[in-house]
């Protein structure tokens, strides 16, 4: 059963309107993202690291610039991350078979066993918000949060469809 929602003014560009969605974007994410975190802390792990968990995770041979190029982060603080998730034995980077120099990562089988529970609790949380909306309202959703991309950028996310 949807839970009913104050609907927004047919003056959606408000101040109030664009604070409001805001506010929801950031406690929203706060709060799905909340449990994963204290699963990673326990390891000593952040945010920073599920991501590149979850992309590896996406796409198995990813190369290092494509996961900096989805991260938007700096190539010292990615290098980080993936000698924490190497050294723990997380993930598993081996050279390109066409160019030796390209570093390709893959999730370990303890990689994967993290990164799909982090998932399951987060997809638990997101499937009950979705389902609490309605169904229509998840396109809707999805549209504003792809409008949010850039247009340069929307062909990369948009790849990482299934």
């Amino acid at each position: 059963m949807a839970v009913p929602t104050p609907s927004a003014s047919p003056l959606f560009l408000r101040e109030s309107e664009v604070r409001r969605g805001m506010e929801l974007l950031y406690f929203g994410y706060s709060h799905l993202t909340r449990t994963a975190d204290s699963r990673l802390a326990e390891r000593g792990l952040g945010r920073a690291h599920h991501r590149a968990l979850y992309f590896i995770a996406r796409q198995p041979d990813l190369t290092v610039t494509q996961l900096l190029g989805l991260l938007s982060i700096t190539k010292q603080s990615l290098g980080r991350v993936l000698t924490d998730l190497t050294d723990r034995g997380l993930i598993e980077m081996r050279p390109g078979e066409r160019d030796r120099r390209q570093r390709l990562l893959r999730l370990s089988d303890s990689g994967r066993a993290l990164e799909s529970d982090l998932f399951e609790q987060i997809r638990v949380q997101l499937a009950d918000a979705y389902k609490n909306a309605g169904h229509n309202a998840v396109g809707g959703f999805w549209a504003v949060l792809e409008g949010l991309i850039p247009e340069g950028e929307r062909a990369r996310v948009l790849g990482l469809r299934d």
